[in-house]
């Protein structure tokens, strides 16, 4: 088996050298990844400029690829053809804080897993529900033992087709999990606030700021998994169309 390996935190960043060593005990492991941080990029497909790849070392001395792009663009190129031979399973990660409820649309680590769906391969999106962002690689240890388990049985059983898994894993030792739990995607609430400061030269400039946002744990949701100490495994389909709004939708009348 071929895993490609990605993330939106960097090549550098000691999440993803966790999830390479581990994955390497179980498959041939490729590693495309951006160059610098990209947390909160979304889903970036990159048209407008060239694309520049060249080989770097990870920590561990193991050869890996590093591009300018966005994590998207990592998971495009390498299926496009950078990486010669066939992927079997995309996994990105492992991100140092968790990806749930409306934050899937903002994480680059969800939507470069998005990008292999879209080209048809399984993928899964590994995240660490931690709130300082862990420096060792060993804080990453069971979340990558969790992404190895994972990774196989998707290997062995195959996911649905346009499938993605969202995984988030406690910060905490492998056997003070409580299991895994299979979620649905929850509800966030923000508390963001514009943030206006002034250059030397007296001309406005603005940051988002404001508390961080949190998840709603109404059971059954990814939230409440982690809140409970479970491994939270979330399905995504890239299919946005709200169904159940269709029947409305069809009593009203539209014309042109």
């Amino acid at each position: 088996m071929h895993i490609l390996l990605t993330n939106d935190d960097g090549v550098d960043a000691p999440g993803l050298l966790a999830l390479a060593q581990a994955m390497r005990t179980m498959a041939e492991v490729s590693i495309l990844a951006p160059d610098h941080n990209w947390s909160a990029s979304g889903h970036v497909k990159t048209l407008d400029r060239p694309l520049r790849v060249w080989p770097t070392a990870m920590a561990d001395g193991v050869t890996a690829t590093a591009t300018d792009g966005a994590p998207s663009d990592c998971v495009a190129l390498a299926l496009l053809g950078l990486v010669e031979r066939p992927i079997d399973l995309v996994v990105s990660g492992i991100n140092p804080h968790a990806n749930i409820g409306h934050d899937v649309t903002y994480s680059g680590t969800v939507t470069a897993a998005m990008e292999a769906v879209i080209a048809g391969l399984p993928a899964l999106a590994i995240s660490l529900d931690s709130v300082e962002a862990p420096s060792s690689v060993e804080a990453f240890r069971t979340a990558a033992d969790v992404a190895c388990r994972l990774a196989k049985r998707v290997l062995e059983d195959k996911l649905p087709p346009t499938t993605l898994l969202n995984v988030n894993v406690p910060l905490r030792r492998r056997e003070d999990l409580r299991g895994i739990a299979l979620t649905r995607q929850g509800s966030h609430t923000y508390r963001d606030s514009l943030v206006r400061r002034e250059d030397p030269r007296g001309r406005p400039y603005y940051w988002i700021g404001g508390e961080a946002s949190t998840g709603i744990p109404e059971e059954g949701t990814d939230s409440w998994a982690l809140a409970e100490g479970f491994v939270s495994v979330t399905p995504l389909q890239l299919d946005l169309t709200a169904y159940s709004a269709l029947e409305t939708l069809r009593a009203l009348t539209f014309s042109l």
